[in-house]
């Protein structure tokens, strides 16, 4: 089985240490030292489609740019990369989303995927007029994808739910193809929804063993509602020719943290309803206490595991560190649960996107975990005598 590579498009700026924000965390936290232009942000979608990648994930909050503006101007900056737009169901209408994903699927055909992001912080929804609670937010969402589902079937939709109310709805073009769904979240309340609605669940970084019960549990609830999914992970990376390189970057993005930014991520982090948040910040939670999270080792849950960008960041924390053999083992690990699709990332995103692309893609394509591209300069583009770079020779240890 081969997989599918996704990126990340940073959209509230990029910097050569971990840019803090992200999930959970208040408007006005992140910000790089690059700023996230449109000229900044086309670079990065180029490279990763010429290294053969399927999509790139743009976040959604008060903490970045607008998804669906961002990418509707990136598309035309790229030829075949998709970009899997997050959006929050019930800040607008199901018939506006559903007839804004077939205009974007018109102008750009087959390269649009959606994440749907339920919501966790109350305080944020609220910033947006949404004063549901938790709840309330996933069974809205829960009626907010039967009206888009049934309108991408082309019916004529009159729908009176608890939370959403439409009447004769119909898009006047349907997308062709229908736009995957994608959809994220570890509560009682999420898991639910994921098995009924969506095509992909996806889950943070988490360890193996974790992953695979969660694995076996939205998959008994998708086999109940006879529905059958595919599961996505969403991680960073820290890749090099050796360990020790990789590892010495983490300790250079460590090193630039210090203990007031670290304690007020935690504090706002802490705060979250996001039962995904809280798992994360579960598994740096013995460094933080005992003050050991200086020990970039502290940091790494499992082997090559680490957990060390959660630090600062909400949303995805944790990353694969190591050489790019070592890297390359835990996505094996990972897609021998059924893991299929890799949403990675890794600071800056540029130089982070090559150092992946270069390095380990094509140890899982010899492997048969990744087919790359046919894009001209894609990694199968390559003549068998090329040389890449970032990866050692053959004989070179990893």
């Amino acid at each position: 089985m081969t997989a599918r590579f996704h990126w990340f498009l940073p959209t509230y700026g990029d910097s050569r240490f971990i840019v803090g924000g992200g999930h959970g965390l208040p408007a006005g936290v992140a910000g790089g030292d690059r700023r996230a232009s449109i000229g900044y942000l086309s670079s990065i979608a180029r490279a990763a489609e010429e290294l053969g990648f399927v999509g790139a994930l743009t976040p959604t909050g008060a903490w970045c740019e607008d998804a669906w503006i961002t990418t509707a101007m990136l598309a035309q900056e790229s030829e075949r990369l998709a970009f899997l737009v997050a959006f929050r169901p019930g800040l607008i209408s199901p018939t506006l989303a559903a007839q804004m994903a077939a205009t974007f699927s018109t102008h750009a055909p087959g390269r649009l995927l959606l994440n749907v992001v339920t919501g966790g912080e109350a305080h944020e929804q609220r910033a947006y007029g949404d004063h549901l609670d938790k709840q309330d937010r996933y069974a809205r969402c829960d009626e907010f994808l039967t009206v888009v589902r049934r309108l991408w079937a082309g019916e004529s939709v009159t729908f009176h739910g608890e939370h959403i109310q439409v009447e004769d709805a119909r898009l006047a073009r349907l997308p062709d193809p229908v736009p995957p769904l994608y959809f994220g979240g570890s509560s009682a309340h999420a898991l639910p929804v994921a098995a009924e609605h969506t095509d992909v669940y996806l889950t943070w970084g988490e360890p193996v063993a974790a992953v695979a019960e969660k694995i076996a549990t939205v998959g008994a609830l998708a086999d109940r509602a006879g529905r059958s999914l595919r599961f996505g992970i969403r991680l960073h990376v820290i890749t090099r020719d050796t360990s020790e390189a990789a590892w010495q970057q983490a300790a250079q993005l460590l090193a630039a943290l210090d203990d007031d930014a670290v304690r007020a991520a935690q504090a706002g982090l802490a705060r979250s309803e996001s039962t995904g948040q809280e798992r994360m910040r579960a598994l740096h939670e013995e460094s933080r206490s005992n003050g050991g999270w200086r020990d970039v080792r502290s940091l790494e849950v499992e082997p090559n595991l680490w957990a060390g960008v959660g630090l600062v960041r909400g949303g995805a924390g944790t990353a694969l560190v190591g050489s790019h053999t070592e890297v390359a083992d835990r996505i094996a690990a990972y897609a021998a649960l059924g893991i299929d699709e890799f949403v990675l990332s890794g600071y800056p995103h540029l130089e982070e996107l090559y150092w992946f692309g270069e390095g380990v893609l094509p140890l899982l394509t010899r492997r048969g975990l990744f087919t790359p591209g046919a894009a001209p300069g894609s990694v199968s583009g390559r003549s068998s005598g090329s040389s890449v770079p970032f990866l050692p020779a053959p004989s070179a240890a990893h």
